[in-house]
């Protein structure tokens, strides 16, 4: 029987090609994902969150490696039909991915966990890896940008990122609890390496630091804490990382990724094009190509995570991997 040798921090796609290949490297369950719920909001009466999604779908192969989100092989008669009536169509909800949405609201309104509802879904897909919320209770991301606050999604999908961003809160942060499991995974007597996955780090990892006991969870880990780089060569692969990193006056750079999470990690990642900006980091660094256009890719940059922690444990830990 397989015990848990991975827990990695993760947001939406670039979060969830990691844990692919962390699926792939190792026995599927002896990995926990800790997903952020930041990003999660109400759409047409439906209880949605998208990062989550994209890890089941992702971990579960059914993910629109296309896209970049949603299920592979969709249909559209709902959003079709529901543009035609003067509906809301702004948020692509395809057929089958409504019915999970309509199955979670379901349950919730029903009195249960999303944790409990997330488990049961994985599941169903087939996925022996632990998919956790950071944290059962409601926790919204809201944007502060120069045409005003606005809710995350609204900012993300309605407007495409466009208003300039000033700063970033999580709403409900500081009365929520880090989920249970959660917290017994940065613990479990097995584990071997906490991973902050290449997600954006203001709207994604943020939000699960923001759980009251997640940054003291990380500080006191008895295993390595790598970061792998979201902006390769100084580019977000996906997404706004850039953008926003630069609105910020943040050198969109993995150096600058690095001392985001001072203090948390002990080590980073990153792309072999960024040897120019980690000359004199105060923190061990290694070098791969981080780039995941397919399985074998996510695969590839997981073991590069797994022989840095294996490094960083027989230098300072005390450990190993097997």
């Amino acid at each position: 029987m397989s015990t848990l040798r991975v827990v990695a921090l993760s947001g939406g796609v670039g979060g969830a090609k990691l844990l692919r290949g962390f699926y792939r490297a190792l026995p599927p369950d002896s990995l926990a994902a800790i997903v952020n719920t930041g990003d999660d909001f109400a759409h047409l009466g439906l209880r949605i969150c998208p990062d989550i999604d994209t890890a089941l779908y992702t971990l579960g192969d059914l993910a629109n490696a296309v896209q970049g989100w949603g299920r592979r092989d969709e249909t559209w008669t709902f959003m079709r039909v529901l543009k035609e009536l003067g509906g809301e169509s702004w948020f692509a909800l395809g057929d089958g991915d409504l019915a999970l949405h309509v199955a979670r609201t379901l349950r919730l309104a029903q009195g249960e966990n999303l944790s409990a509802i997330i488990g049961d879904f994985a599941r169903s897909f087939g996925i022996a890896a632990q998919i956790l919320p950071m944290s059962d209770d409601a926790i919204a991301t809201r944007v502060v940008t120069e045409a005003g606050e606005l809710a995350f999604q609204d900012y993300f999908v309605r407007l495409h990122c466009g208003p300039k961003l000033k700063s970033l809160h999580f709403a409900g942060a500081d009365t929520a609890t880090l989920l249970p499991a959660a917290r017994a995974a940065l613990v479990a007597r097995e584990l071997e390496a906490i991973v902050i996955a290449p997600s954006n780090p203001y709207l994604s990892i943020d939000p699960i630091l923001a759980v009251p006991g997640m940054r003291n969870a990380l500080k006191a880990a008895a295993v390595p804490v790598i970061a792998v780089t979201p902006v390769p060569g100084g580019k977000a692969v996906k997404g706004p990382t850039a953008k926003i990193m630069g609105e910020l006056g943040i050198a969109v750079t993995g150096r600058s990724v690095a001392e985001h999470y001072r203090g948390l990690i002990d080590g980073i990642l990153l792309d072999e094009s960024d040897r120019s900006v980690a000359h004199d980091l105060d923190i061990p660094v290694e070098f791969a190509d981080t780039l995941m256009p397919d399985a074998a890719g996510s695969e590839r940059v997981a073991n590069a995570v797994l022989a840095f922690a294996r490094k960083l444990g027989g230098q300072n830990r005390g450990g190993t991997l097997e």
